[in-house]
Order: structure tokens, then sequence, then C-alpha cells
């Protein structure tokens, strides 16, 4: 269990005024939902983090209660009853039932149906759903879900031409649109320009919106950012002149409530790499828990060359900087080292998170920790990744030989940067990489990438033959292993045949993934019911969101993993770069420890 640093001072205070323990949380209700499986329906809903562990439960439909004894476990498959049954779930606590949630009724499918509004479509582009997040923007305890729209002649960095303007939207589950934001002109639409965080910074409940804006931005009220009608597109479609803002949003309005500088300015743009704006423009985007208990935003700019990443704090209305690293300042040893997303972790247990920004890990006083020195990479993943070490481990792919010699795909210790183990990039970009549990007779996460066979969490080769499919992962099935999610389809790894074998398939419902070859959801997170995940794809024309959730009995107990600090925070990074798929603070796989609860506390107030 880790205390925060200012504990002992804290003690030393009036009980009166004592700060809650451990990190910020949402407060969350229990997201009960029921899925009609044709001869059951299956019932499911949240364990808290701030639960306790004999906390139980007692599941009704129609006031009538289902259950004989009061359930240890987060989920329970009902008899068919009657459609349009109402299903409620009371939590037993030291053997007093408590309130009633919100009623479920049954969904007809295996997914519900969120319906969008599209934009229009310009002239020379049509508008389609790319990368989303989620948080509870209007303190109710549900999630809502904020998604990019992205135009079709959306460019690469490294591509000319301009581009349409890049909109936000946020939605309820049943399909209400919360507000919609334009990014504008000024904001060139593509994978690498707009990362935006939906987290409660500022602890009131409900969450705030947060991203990179320009001139001609129009907030969820109508009202313009800066100078309205400018145009800082050069003859290439480049925006590479004119104001950039830091903005927080409202998150239940839209409106935009603060706008700084955006630190850190392009200044001189071929200082960066090049003078036509691939690297200037390389912006990610994260949150963490920076203090031990309240979470900042991070937001970088620059990873093939110089690496600047910045830290906000949103507090009583104001926005101010926590501290800015510039690795031409501060850590030269950082230039270059940066992935195509960042994650976040404690890496050096002392309470507070730090920034794995790839090859590089930047502590959480702004400070570089450690350089690995192997450069620039399209995938890492950051967790217990082999639980018989101390500590966390990232798992890192690499695309420059010359640079990483013969580690292409690495397993460092995350506080340390120490090679663990590596396989040879046989001298080629290594553009894919993955590691989660699939192997229940190996310890920790198999890894695997664009090259070698399948790896255990220990360096060891298990296999010459590797799952084919390497972009993402969820836990679906109701075991702890995890299972493959890769376009549309959720797989799981057969050990023994050596072949991944289809679970579900998203096409058959009219879903599509993103990204092009990175073939990702829209996000893939612990939305609602027990503790695994939920994946949301577009709809193939864009009209609606699919949200499954698995209707798979399972026996295992967890808090809703949203209440894992380092998850969420790898959650609320999902629409940034070439995202990866969250891992917690602890090792979720097959022969588990039971994961001692981490501390945390919701802000204060009722549902």
């Amino acid at each position: 269990m880790k205390l925060l640093r200012a504990l002992p001072l804290l003690l030393l205070a009036s009980a009166a005024i004592a700060a809650p323990a451990g990190k910020q949380v949402e407060r969350l209700d229990r997201g009960l939902i029921a899925i009609d499986t044709g001869d059951a329906v299956f019932v499911s809903w949240r364990v808290l983090g701030t639960d306790g562990a004999k906390t139980t439960f007692n599941v009704y439909r129609d006031g009538g209660k289902l259950n004989k004894s009061p359930l240890a476990a987060s989920n329970f498959s009902a008899p068919a009853g009657a459609p349009g049954g109402r299903f409620t779930v009371r939590a037993v606590v030291n053997g007093v039932e408590q309130a009633a949630t919100a009623a479920a009724i049954p969904w007809r499918k295996p997914y519900l149906t969120i319906p969008l509004q599209k934009p229009a479509d310009g002239p020379d582009y049509r508008y389609g759903v790319n990368d989303g997040s989620a948080a509870d923007l209007d303190g109710d305890g549900q999630y809502e879900l904020v998604v990019k729209w992205q135009p079709t002649n959306a460019r690469d960095n490294s591509q000319r031409g301009a581009t349409g303007p890049t909109i936000v939207d946020a939605y309820r589950l049943d399909g209400t649109r919360l507000w919609r934001i334009d990014l504008g002109r000024n904001i060139r639409a593509g994978a690498h320009y707009t990362t935006f965080l939906a987290y409660d910074f500022d602890g009131d409940g409900k969450g705030e919106l947060m991203m990179k804006t320009a001139d001609g931005t129009v907030d969820g009220v109508g009202k313009a950012i800066g100078v309205a009608n400018a145009d800082h597109r050069n003859a290439s479609g480049y925006v590479l002149a004119g104001k950039e803002y830091l903005t927080v949003f409202n998150g239940l309005t839209g409106a935009a409530m603060a706008s700084v500088d955006y630190l850190p300015g392009r200044g001189d743009v071929a200082a960066w790499g090049d003078s036509h704006g691939n690297r200037v423009d390389r912006f990610l985007g994260g949150v963490a828990y920076l203090d031990g208990a309240r979470p900042s935003a991070v937001f970088s700019r620059g990873y093939y060359t110089r690496a600047v990443l910045a830290a906000w704090d949103w507090r009583d209305g104001k926005l101010s900087s926590r501290w800015v690293f510039d690795s031409d300042i501060a850590g030269a040893a950082v230039s270059g080292q940066g992935a195509h997303w960042f994650s976040v972790a404690d890496v050096d247990s002392d309470g507070r998170d730090d920034i794995v920004f790839g090859a590089a890990t930047i502590g959480s006083d702004g400070k570089m920790m450690y350089s690995t020195g192997l450069c620039h990479g399209d995938a890492l993943h950051v967790g217990r990744l082999d639980p018989r070490r101390a500590g966390m481990q990232v798992f890192m792919v690499h695309e420059t030989p010359s640079c990483y010699g013969k580690n292409g795909m690495e397993m460092h210790d995350a506080a340390t940067g120490k090679i663990l183990w590596s396989v040879d990039g046989d001298g080629g970009d290594v553009g894919r990489g993955i590691c989660m549990d699939i192997d229940p007779a190996h310890h920790g996460a198999e890894c695997w990438g664009s090259v070698g066979g399948l790896m255990s969490a220990a360096g060891v080769q298990i296999s010459p033959k590797r799952p084919r499919r390497i972009n993402f992962g969820l836990w679906w099935d109701g075991d702890l292993l995890r299972e493959s999610l890769d376009g549309t389809q959720i797989q799981k790894w057969n050990p023994q045949a050596g072949v991944l074998d289809t679970l579900v398939d998203g096409a058959t419902a009219g879903a599509a993934s993103n990204n092009g070859s990175k073939s990702t959801p829209v996000l893939s997170a612990d939305l609602l019911g027990d503790w695994r995940e939920e994946v949301v794809w577009r709809s193939a024309d864009n009209n609606s969101l699919l949200l499954f959730s698995s209707a798979l009995p399972t026996a295992h107990r967890l808090p809703t993993l949203m209440h894992n600090p380092q998850y969420r925070v790898q959650v609320a990074a999902q629409n940034a770069g070439y995202n990866q798929p969250p891992h917690p603070s602890f090792h979720l796989g097959a022969g588990m420890e039971p994961a001692a609860p981490e501390p945390v506390h919701v802000p204060p107030g009722d549902l």
C-alpha cells in the first residue's frame, strides 16, 4: 500500500481538515446493465474501489429478489422472463441492504446502439468517427462518451494538403448530445495533431475537457477562441504560424473556461528537425497524479528530435503550469526517445505518477529519470508485466536499427531503464508489439511483435509461432487471461493449437474499426458492469456507436478497473497517437495474487 509523502505532516493536523487518503477517482454508480441472451438475462454491476471486501449484493427483477443469499460476485444470470422486466441491485454492507440502483432494462442485442449527430460534410471531405474517451461530465455517476470526428482528408504530418476541421462531441449513452466543439481551420486534422483529455481535474465531481486550440476554435456554446476569422494555413496546408492555446472546457456545456498560450510554442519550426512541419506538430497528452493525490494534465510536443512536456493543473477555476521539461535544456538524452504514445505509471513506487515517454521516462517532478537510448518506437506497454520482479516493466518496440542495435523489441525495468531482455529487430522497423497474459502455462504476460516468436515475461521464447494479431487487447470472457482486440474481432489465444479463436465479430453488427492498419476501436475500457472491459466501435455508416459488453459469467470479483488510477489515466490517453491498451498497477492474469487495494477517494457529494 502506497502512502503520500505528505502523510506524516497531515497526521499532525486536525482530523477535521485531514486530506482524503489516496488518489482522487470518479464518484461512479454501479454501472448496472442487463443483457438478454435468449435463455437468460445476464446482469452485471460494478464493485467500487471504495467498497469493503465484505460488501455483497442482492439482485431484483420488478421488485422481487432473485438470489437466495447475498452475492459476493458482481454478475448474475437470471432466468428468462417476460420482456420489459426492470432489474436493480442493492449492496449489502455489514448485513444492511442499501438503496437500489437505477433500474436497467435488458438489452435485446449484445450491444447498445448510441445514435450520433454526424457533422455536415465539406466540399471535398466527409466526416467519420475516430478516437474517443469517457468521463462523467455531468456528475451523475455514469460515463459520457467524447468522440472526435475526423474528415476524410485528414493528413499525416509528413503529407501536404489542407484538411477539414476536427470536431469533438460529447454524448450520453442514450445518444443525447451535450455539446459540439469545432477546432477550426487552424488545427490541422490527423492522428498526431489533436489529443483531448476528459477528466475531473479539479475534483468537483464533473469532468472537464482539455486540449490544444487555436484562433477560430468554436466552443460548445458557440463562442470563438482568439481571432475568429484568422487563417494561418500556408500554401501546403500546414499551420506553422499563429496563436496556439491550451483550453479547458466545461464538461457539461462545452464552454471554454480558460485558455493560455500552449507550451511550448513552435518557435523556429526548422529547429525541430524539418522546415515543413512534420516534427514540430507531433502532439501527445495524458493524465497523471503528479502530486500523488490529484490529477494533472500533461501535454507534449515533439519526439523524433526535441521533446517538450508541459504539466498543468486545473484548480479553483485557474489553469496553472506545474512544470515544463525540455530536452534542449534539461535532458538531451530524451531527444529522439519518444514513442507515438506515452504512458503514465508510478514507476518508482513513491506514490506519484511518472511519464513513460517511450525510451525515456520523466519523473513526477518534471526531471529526467533515465533514457535507454534505443530511440523512437510505435508501441509500448507499462504495467506489472512480470509479477515475479519487483515494480513495473516497460515493453517497447523500436524503429531505427542504427539506434536500437540488437534490441528491436525489449522489456526494461520501468524504474531504472535496465534492459531485462530483448529480441533482435532483424535490421528493420519493428512496427508492432503487444504484451498481455494469454497463456496460463507461463507466469506473467506474454509478449510478441512483428519480429521473433512468442516470448514469456522472463524473455524466454515459448514458441516461434506468435499470434497473428498484434494491435490491442481486452479482458472479455470471464477468466483472467486477456483477449486480442483487433479490427472488429475479439479473439482468444488457443495455446495448444497455436491459433486465435473468434469470440465476437462486430462486423456482423455493422461495426468498423479506426486508423487504418492500427485497427483500433473508438474506445475500450471498463465502462459498465463488472471489472471486464467494454469495446466501443463506430458503425460503418458513422451514424452511431456500438457499445459491446460481455454476457459471459465470471467467477472473479475485482473492483472496477476505472477505480485503479493507473488504468484510468491510461484509458484517458486512448485517443492520443498510436494508443495502446491500458494496464492496471497490479498484475491481472492467470494465477494472480490478490491485489492489495490501492487507497482512493471520491469527491464529496451524493449521486
